[in-house]
Order: structure tokens, then C-alpha cells, then sequence
């Protein structure tokens, strides 16, 4: 038998607020909010031009309870593209878009099997297989349930795949929802589970494929990285995953080297064309710029304008390129430098001998109680007084930058 081919989708989050936005120039501010919208009309401009056998959306269609009636009405449009292709789409909804909430409903076209609040199982031929797919749609915002122990056992020769909306058990970096183990999933006997929830990107385990695609538009900088979802091959006992990318832009975190930087001209040129050049091999981002190696010279330069008016200036460059690149935060690793007065004190302790150091502490040491509890003043004593002297003005140096 030829292998079939599937889309596995997850945490779509169409219509997404975005954290952040006011950082950002008001000119990109549209792009940026319609962005979980252009990530869905690329991931429907794929299926179209390479045809799936069926697709997989796990959970979290929407980003809200409430569905917004604009979103729901490009996600039926979407869905009504495919069923002009014939291809088939299995959802189920997740905590953000759980079938309590409160919404104008859209018919879905007929192409679309929407998984219950029980879990349940549809059955599709495809290309000789029968491909049980199993799975439930979160009835409400919390499900405690280990929900995974409601699904069958594969006791067949037949394709059995499980969209599972949900956790490892005991995760302590997001909200825990039908948590599960990975052996009980293991236990399972299925050819692919396909999971949703987790918006970081990663692959559980190998065989069988335990998978997270993550999610499809990144909406802050704590999901930074490429974006998108898997396009899976599979036969019985056998799965080859291909990562698609579909977000509108990325965010990310970027170093740039200002080593052998003296003038404000020559800083400029190297970070535009250094974004530039990532912005035509990643695509367009949002990232978090760090300036490193900054010599003495260049620290004079950098410290003589604001950082706010170092970003503007960036920006304005980057906007004259027409690019997609936005700086949303600038962070200059300057040389460590040492305050004069501390650099004065250290020279001086430096040179004193027992008798300043007894005349520097003499009231302390004629204390008529607390001196029995001091120590000796001798070349001990001096070293490590020396070494706190030393941390002390380290921190006062670094509290003074």
C-alpha cells in the first residue's frame, strides 16, 4: 500500500491579541494583528497546491471562548476552500475555544468532522487504509480529566491516530490540561498522535510519533522561532514528519558583534546590513537586538544619545529598505569600566602596611567589648580585607552603571 499524507495542525489562535504592540511602529501595527489570519490563508494556499489525503486542527482554533464572528467567518471560508479540493479536515476544540462558550455558530461544509465532548472515533479510507482517528472537543475551560484513558487500544492492521489537546502530566511550564503520560500513550498501540496545546515545537517520542507542531503565528517573544505545522507521511509502522513553515514573521533574539567599531556611520551600516541579511534568510521578525563587543570607542558613541534614540534610528533605516524587520528592544553589553573613586580607594589599600591599616580601624579595635572578638591585624587579615575591598567597590561599580 502507498503511504497517506496528512496536515497536523495545532493552537491556531486566529483573531490573537498581541502583547507589546504599543513598543512597535504604528505602521506595522495592522500586519502584525492580522497576522494569525495570514499564517491560516498559508496553511490553506499549501493543502491546496500539495493536496493532503486530510487534515488534523488540534484544539485551539480560536484564541477565545467568545469567537470572534470575523474569525470564525475566515476559518468557515477556509474550510469551504478545501471542500472544493475534496480534502477532509478532523477538529477538535481545546481550552481556548471549549464548546461552552458563547458565539454566532457557522455551518462548517460537509468536509469537516468536529470531534464531541466524549471521545470518539471516525473512520476514513484513504488509499486502501482504514484510518481510525480518534479524540473529544473540550466541553469547558478546565479539563482535569486524564482523558486519554477513554481511548481505544489499536487491535487492528488499520492506520489509528490520536488528537489529543492536552499536557504531560506534571509539566510545570503551562497550564496542565488532560494530562497524560508518554507511556500511556505508547500503550495505545497508534501509528501517530497528533497533540495540541504546547506552542513550543517538539516530538515526544519517535515510534510511534508523539508530536507538538506548536503553534502557528508566534504573538510574543517567549514564542520565538520558526512557526507552523507538520506535514506527515505515514504507513503502518512507519512516519516521515516535514516541518512547514507558515507564520507571517517570527520573533527572535539577535547578537551583533560591534568589534573594531569606532565611528556612528560605520554602526549603522553594520547593523542595517546585518539585518538585512537575516531578514533574507529567516524572513520577516520581531527581535530582541543585543549589541556585543562594544569597544571603548564605540561605547563613547553609543552612550552619547539615548538607547530610545539609538532604536528610532534603527527603525527609520530599516523602514527606508521597505523590511520586514522590527526592533522591539535594543540592549548595549557596554565595557566594564571602573568608577575613578573606586579605582583610587583600591590603589590606596593597596599600599598600606599593618600600622595604617591599625590606624584605619583603631576605634573599632578599642571598642572595650567588641575588640576581644576581632581578629589579628596581620598579612591574613590584610589579604582578605584586600578581597572585600575589592568586592565592595565591584558592586558599587556595577550598581553605578
Amino acid at each position: 500500500m502507498s503511504e497517506i499524507r496528512f496536515l497536523h495542525i495545532a493552537d491556531l489562535h486566529l483573531d490573537s491579541p498581541f502583547k507589546g504592540i504599543s513598543a512597535i511602529p504604528q505602521s506595522r501595527w495592522k500586519e502584525i494583528r492580522e497576522s494569525t489570519f495570514t499564517a491560516f490563508t498559508n496553511i490553506i494556499a499549501y493543502a491546496i497546491e500539495n493536496r493532503p489525503d486530510f487534515i488534523l486542527i488540534v484544539g485551539d482554533i480560536y484564541d477565545g471562548e467568545n469567537r470572534s464572528l470575523r474569525a470564525q467567518y475566515i476559518f468557515q471560508q477556509g474550510m469551504e476552500k478545501l471542500r472544493e479540493e475534496g480534502i477532509p479536515v478532523f477538529i477538535c476544540y481545546g481550552n481556548h475555544d471549549h464548546l461552552s462558550g458563547k458565539w454566532v455558530r457557522f455551518q462548517l461544509p460537509e468536509n469537516v468532522q468536529v470531534l464531541g465532548e466524549e471521545v470518539e472515533t471516525k473512520i476514513l479510507d484513504v488509499k486502501g487504509y482504514k484510518v481510525h482517528i480518534t479524540g473529544f472537543s473540550y466541553k469547558e475551560r478546565h479539563v482535569r480529566e486524564a482523558m486519554h484513558a477513554n481511548y481505544p487500544v489499536s487491535n487492528s492492521q488499520d492506520i489509528h491516530i490520536g488528537m489529543l489537546h492536552g499536557s504531560v502530566e506534571g509539566n510545570e511550564e503551562h497550564d496542565v490540561y488532560a494530562p497524560f503520560r508518554k507511556a500511556d500513550l505508547i500503550a495505545k498501540d497508534y501509528d501517530y498522535w497528533a497533540l495540541g496545546h504546547i506552542h513550543k515545537r517538539q516530538i515526544l517520542h519517535n515510534d510511534p510519533p508523539i508530536v507538538y507542531p506548536g503553534n502557528t503565528q508566534s504573538r510574543h517573544l517567549n514564542e520565538r522561532g520558526l512557526k507552523g505545522f507538520y506535514e506527515v507521511s505515514l504507513t503502518k509502522g512507519n512516519a516521515t514528519l516535514q516541518f512547514v513553515p507558515a507564520s507571517a514573521f517570527i520573533y527572535e533574539r539577535l547578537e551583533i558583534s560591534c568589534k573594531g567599531i569606532i565611528h556612528a556611520n560605520e554602526l549603522m551600516l553594520l547593523i542595517e546590513q546585518s539585518l538585512i541579511d537575516y531578514g533574507e534568510l529567516k524572513g520577516n521578525a520581531i527581535v530582541e537586538l543585543t549589541l556585543t563587543d562594544v569597544e571603548e570607542e564605540a561605547s563613547e558613541l553609543l552612550e552619547g544619545s539615548s538607547k530610545e534614540e539609538w532604536l528610532s534610528l534603527i527603525q527609520e533605516s530599516l523602514d527606508m529598505h521597505d523590511s520586514f524587520i522590527i526592533v522591539k528592544e535594543l540592549y548595549i553589553n557596554l565595557p566594564k569600566t571602573e568608577l575613578k573613586e573606586s579605582k583610587m580607594i583600591m590603589e590606596m589599600t593597596e599600599t598600606w602596611d599593618t600600622s595604617d591599616w591599625k590606624y584605619a580601624l583603631k576605634e573599632l579595635y578599642q571598642h572595650p567589648k567588641g575588640s576581644r572578638y576581632l581578629p589579628p591585624i596581620d598579612e591574613t587579615f590584610i589579604n582578605d580585607m584586600l578581597e572585600e575591598v575589592e568586592q565592595v567597590l565591584s558592586r558599587a561599580v556595577e550598581r553605578g552603571k
